[in-house]
C-alpha cells in the first residue's frame, strides 16, 4: 500500500501533495503502514482515508478505489451506524471500541448482514487538536452467526426435549459442578438457573429415592472410576411426593487435552412406560389370581386389591346396585395402610348430583372435591373418608346400572386417561370373572343329582380299592418276609432245643455242654441279625453309613437269595476286582438289592439267569447334572435279567410309590421306590435300563468311601480295651426287669462297678443326689422320660458323663433324616456281651 500511496494523486484531495502533509498525518501513516494489523486513519474534516495492507480486503470491491476518498463516500451503505461514532471521537478526543457491531454491508451489490470487532483512536498534531482517527479492527460475521446457529439449535433441541420429557447433564467431575437445562433441574428439584451455572453433584441427588440411592451412587462411581458407560433405571421424589421414574444414560470421559473428567448424559421420564408395566403385569395377576376364585365377593375384593395398589390410591372397592332401594352395597373394600374401610350400604343419595351421571353410565372422575362443582358442598365429608379425589364408573348391563367399581385418594390428584382406561379394562375382566363363575355355579347345581350318584359309586369303588390294596400289602409282606420267617422259626428251634437239652444234662450233672450253648447262641445271633433286617426294610432303622465291601455283601448273599428266589432263577455274579469301599448302610444296602432280586425273579415267570455284577465308576459333570448327584468316583452294583423288560413308560413310573406292573395281588409296588429312597438318602442314583423282550438292568451307584478301614480299626480296639474296671461307674437305665439285670450282671462280669435304675426319674434322683457315674447306660423308649431327655438332665448335673443309648426301635430321639446324630454312641438291641463290652469301652474312651 505504501507504494499506492506515493503513486495516487493526492493534488485533487483535501490533503494536498504528500510533502505538504503535516508530521502528525506522516507520523500515523508510518505507524500504520509498518502494523501487520488491520489499520486505517481518518485524516482531516472530510475523513480521507488512507489504509495498509491488512486493511484493504474489509472494504472488499470498494479497494483500490477506496484509497484518498472520504468516509460518508465509501461507507454510504453503513454511514447511519459509524458516523455518530466517528463525530464523537473528533469532537471529545475520546476513543470509542465496540465488539461483534453489526454493520448492514453491501458486498456484490447485495446488502450483508456483518460483524466487526473495531476501535477508533483520536490522533492529535503539536497543538493537541484532534485531526485524524486511527480505524483497527476485524470481522467477526463468521463466528457471531456460528455462535447465533448454535444458540438457535440449543434452543430448538431445548424445545424438542422439553415436548419430549429429556433432560440433559454435563458433569465437570473435577469442579463437581452439574450443569443442566431446564427439563433436568424441574426433575431433580434444582432452580434452573443454578442448574444451568453448574451445582454440586449433591444438590441433585436428594431426589433419589431412598431405596435406589445405594445403587444408583455405586452406578456412579464405577462408572467415573472406569470412564466408562452409564445407564440406570431410577426413581426420583418429587416434593409432593409423587414417584417419577427415569432412564438416565451417559458416558464419563477425560478430556485429552486438560485431563478434566466430564460426564455428560440424558435423563429421560419413562414413568407411563413403567405405569403401563405396571397395569399389564396387573391385569395378568388379575388373570391367574380369579382363576381359582369362585366366591363373587372374593373374586370383587382382590380385584380392587389390586387396582388400589397399581393406582397407588387410598382405597378401591366395588358395589353392588339395588335400583329398587336406591343403594349400593359394599361387601369388602380394599384400603391403603392407615385408612378405614367404608364397606357397607350406601345411599344414591350420599353421591350428591352425580348420580345421575353414573346411571347414564358415565364415569365420574374428580380430582379435587374442594374445586370441583359437583362436589364443592360435600368436599368435607369426602375428604374425611380419603376421598379427596376419586374415580366412580358404573357397570352396566343391557344398559341398566348394577354395579359401582371406584378408587379413592386422601390428597388431590390428576387423574389421567390411562387409569380410567386400566379401571375399565380391570373392572371388564372382573365382570367376565364373576359371570363365568356364576355359570359355572348354574351348571353344577343342574349337575348336583349326577355327581351324587357318582360321588356314592366312586365312594364304593375307592372303598373295594382300598380293600384289595390291604389285601396286597398284607400279601407284599408274606411274599417277602415268608423266606425270613421260615429262617427265623428255624433259628428258635435251634434256641429253644439247645436250651432244653442244656437244662435236661444240667439236671443230669454233665459237663460237656459247650456245643448246645454255642448253637442257642449262634441261633439267637442270627435272629437278631434277622430282626434287624426287618426293622431296616421297614425303615424304622437309622441309617448308619460305613464303608462296605461290596463284592463281599454279594458273596456273603447269595446263598440268602438262592433259597428266597428258588430255583427258577439261576444267580450268577461278576465280581470286579480292585473294587473301591462304598460309603452306605450295609444292611440297607443289604435290603435294595434284595429288593432288586425279586423283581428280578418276577420278571422271569418261565426261569432265567439273574447276574449281579459290581464295579467302579467315574461320574462326570455331564451325567452328574442329569442325575442330580455329585461329580465323582462311585461303587456300582448292577442286577440283571433275562425277563420280559419294560417300556419307557413304565421306566418312568418305575420308582413312583404304589406304581406295579404286577398283577392284582402280586406287589405293592413300594419295592423300587424303597431303593431309590434309600440310594438317593445316601447320595448315589439308580437307574433303570430295560427295553420290551430284553431284559432288565437296574444299576445302583454309591458313593466311594475314602476315609481307613473302619471295621478294622474298630476290632483293635474292641482286643484291647473289652474289660472294665471298678473305678469305671456304670448307671444302668432300662424300664425292662429282666433287660436291666442282664445288662447289670453282664457289665459286673466285665469288671464294672454297676448301680441301676428302673426309670428316667429314678436313675436322675441318684445323679442329683450326688451319685457318681461315668457312664450313663440307657434305654431310649421308656415311660416318664426318655432315655434322650434323661442324658440331657443328667449331662447339667454332670458335664463331663459319657452316654451310651440303647433299643430297638430309636424313632426320633437319637436319629434324624434316618441318621444316627454326630457323635452318639449307640448300640442296638439285642446285644451280646462282646457287643457291650466294645461299645462300653469306646463310649468310655471317647
Amino acid at each position: 500500500m505504501g507504494g499506492r500511496i506515493r503513486d495516487h494523486d493526492w493534488a485533487a484531495s483535501s490533503l494536498g501533495s504528500v510533502e505538504e502533509w503535516p508530521a502528525a498525518l506522516s507520523i500515523a501513516l508510518d505507524l500504520c503502514l509498518h502494523s501487520k494489523f488491520p489499520s486505517a486513519i481518518y485524516w482531516g474534516p472530510d475523513l480521507v482515508l488512507l489504509y495498509n495492507d491488512a486493511w484493504a480486503p474489509i472494504p472488499a470491491e470498494r479497494h483500490p478505489w477506496a484509497l484518498g476518498r472520504p468516509a460518508r463516500e465509501v461507507w454510504a451503505d453503513i454511514w447511519e451506524v459509524i458516523e455518530p461514532q466517528l463525530a464523537a471521537v473528533m469532537a471529545t478526543g475520546e476513543g470509542f471500541v465496540t465488539f461483534n457491531q453489526m454493520l448492514p454491508m453491501e458486498r456484490g451489490g447485495v446488502p450483508h448482514e456483518t460483524y466487526w470487532n473495531y476501535s477508533f483512536s483520536p490522533i492529535v498534531d503539536e497543538s493537541g487538536a484532534v485531526v485524524g482517527i486511527l480505524n483497527q479492527g476485524n470481522e467477526t460475521t463468521d463466528a457471531v452467526l456460528a455462535e447465533r446457529a448454535v444458540r438457535d439449535s440449543e434452543e430448538r433441541l431445548q424445545r424438542a426435549l422439553g415436548s419430549s420429557k429429556v433432560g440433559t447433564w454435563d458433569w465437570d467431575v473435577s469442579a463437581d459442578r452439574v450443569r443442566a437445562d431446564r427439563r433436568f433441574a424441574e426433575l431433580y428439584g434444582v432452580d434452573p438457573d443454578r442448574a444451568a451455572d453448574g451445582a454440586p453433584i449433591a444438590d441433585y441427588v436428594g431426589r433419589f429415592h431412598p431405596d435406589d440411592v445405594d445403587r444408583v451412587s455405586s452406578a456412579i462411581n464405577s462408572t467415573i472410576a472406569e470412564a466408562s458407560e452409564f445407564a440406570e433405571e431410577y426413581r426420583l421424589v418429587g416434593a409432593d411426593g409423587e414417584i417419577t421414574w427415569v432412564l438416565a444414560t451417559g458416558r464419563c470421559q477425560r478430556d485429552a487435552t486438560t485431563g478434566t473428567l466430564r460426564f455428560p448424559g440424558i435423563v429421560l421420564d419413562i414413568s407411563e412406560r413403567r405405569r403401563e408395566e405396571d397395569r399389564r403385569r396387573a391385569l395378568i395377576e388379575l388373570d391367574e389370581r380369579l382363576r381359582d376364585l369362585d366366591d363373587p365377593v372374593d373374586i370383587a375384593e382382590t380385584s380392587a386389591e389390586i387396582l388400589g395398589r397399581t393406582l397407588g390410591v387410598s382405597r378401591a372397592g366395588y358395589g353392588t346396585i339395588d335400583p329398587e332401594a336406591e343403594t349400593i352395597t359394599i361387601e369388602r373394600d380394599w384400603n391403603a395402610p392407615g385408612v378405614k374401610s367404608i364397606a357397607g350400604t350406601l345411599h344414591f343419595r350420599d353421591y350428591g348430583t352425580y348420580i345421575d351421571d353414573l346411571k347414564r353410565g358415565e364415569t365420574v372422575a374428580c380430582e379435587n372435591a374442594d374445586t370441583d362443582s359437583r362436589t364443592r358442598a360435600t368436599a368435607d365429608a369426602l375428604k374425611a373418608i380419603s376421598a379427596h379425589s376419586f374415580i366412580n364408573m358404573p357397570v352396566t348391563e343391557q344398559g341398566e346400572f348394577v354395579a359401582l367399581v371406584f378408587v379413592n385418594h386422601a390428597e388431590a390428584r390428576q387423574w389421567r386417561d390411562a387409569d380410567i382406561a386400566f379401571m375399565r379394562d380391570l373392572a371388564e375382566r372382573t365382570r367376565s370373572a364373576s359371570e363365568r363363575r356364576r355359570a359355572e355355579g348354574d351348571l353344577r347345581a343342574l349337575a348336583a343329582s349326577l355327581e351324587a350318584q357318582v360321588a356314592e359309586r366312586s365312594a364304593e369303588l375307592l372303598r373295594a380299592e382300598e380293600q384289595l390294596r390291604q389285601a396286597q400289602k398284607m400279601e407284599a409282606v408274606g411274599q417277602l418276609t415268608g423266606g425270613i420267617a421260615h429262617d427265623f422259626n428255624n433259628m428258635l428251634a435251634v434256641v429253644i432245643g439247645g436250651l432244653n437239652l442244656l437244662k435236661r444234662r444240667l439236671a443230669r450233672g454233665e459237663t460237656d455242654l459247650d456245643r448246645y450253648i454255642d448253637g442257642a447262641m449262634e441261633g439267637a445271633e442270627r435272629a437278631a441279625s434277622l430282626t434287624q433286617r426287618l426293622l431296616a426294610f421297614s425303615r424304622q432303622q437309622p441309617l448308619d453309613p460305613k464303608p462296605v465291601d461290596a463284592n463281599r455283601l454279594v458273596a456273603d448273599m447269595t446263598e440268602l437269595l438262592v433259597r428266597t428266589l428258588g430255583e427258577q432263577a439261576r444267580v450268577e455274579t461278576v465280581l470286579a476286582a480292585g473294587l473301591w469301599r462304598a460309603h452306605a448302610d450295609p444292611s440297607q444296602t443289604e435290603s435294595a438289592i434284595l429288593n432288586l432280586c425279586v423283581n428280578a425273579r418276577d420278571a422271569m415267570p418261565d426261569g432265567g439267569r439273574l447276574t449281579i455284577e459290581t464295579c467302579n465308576v467315574h461320574v462326570d459333570d455331564s451325567y452328574a447334572r442329569d442325575a442330580a448327584i455329585e461329580p465323582g468316583q462311585y461303587v456300582q452294583i448292577a442286577v440283571t435279567d433275562t425277563g420280559e423288560g419294560m417300556t419307557a413308560d413304565v421306566i418312568e413310573k418305575a420308582f413312583d410309590p404304589f406304581f406295579t406292573t404286577k398283577g392284582i395281588g402280586k406287589g405293592t409296588g413300594l419295592g423300587l421306590s424303597q431303593v431309590f429312597g434309600f440310594v438317593r438318602q445316601s447320595g448315589g442314583h439308580v437307574k433303570i435300563y430295560s427295553e420290551p423282550g430284553s431284559g432288565t438292568t437296574v444299576k445302583l451307584y454309591l458313593p466311594r468311601f475314602y476315609g481307613p478301614d473302619e471295621d478294622v480299626a474298630v476290632r483293635a480296639a474292641e482286643a484291647a480295651t473289652a474289660d472294665g474296671h471298678s473305678d469305671e461307674v456304670i448307671l444302668v437305665v432300662e424300664d425292662e426287669a429282666r433287660v436291666r439285670a442282664y445288662s447289670v450282671e453282664a457289665l459286673r462280669e466285665l469288671g464294672y462297678t454297676v448301680i441301676s435304675a428302673a426309670s428316667g426319674p429314678e436313675a436322675l434322683a441318684l445323679i442329683e443326689g450326688g451319685q457318681q457315674v461315668t457312664l450313663l447306660f440307657t434305654d431310649v423308649m421308656m415311660p416318664d422320660m426318655t432315655g434322650r431327655q434323661l442324658a440331657d438332665r443328667a449331662l447339667k448335673a454332670l458335664p463331663g458323663l459319657k452316654i451310651l443309648f440303647t433299643t430297638g426301635y430309636t424313632r426320633n430321639a437319637v436319629v434324624h433324616n434316618g441318621v444316627l446324630d454326630p457323635g452318639t454312641n449307640f448300640l442296638p438291641k439285642p446285644f451280646g456281651i462282646e457287643q457291650l463290652a466294645a461299645k462300653v469301652r469306646a463310649a468310655l474312651d471317647s
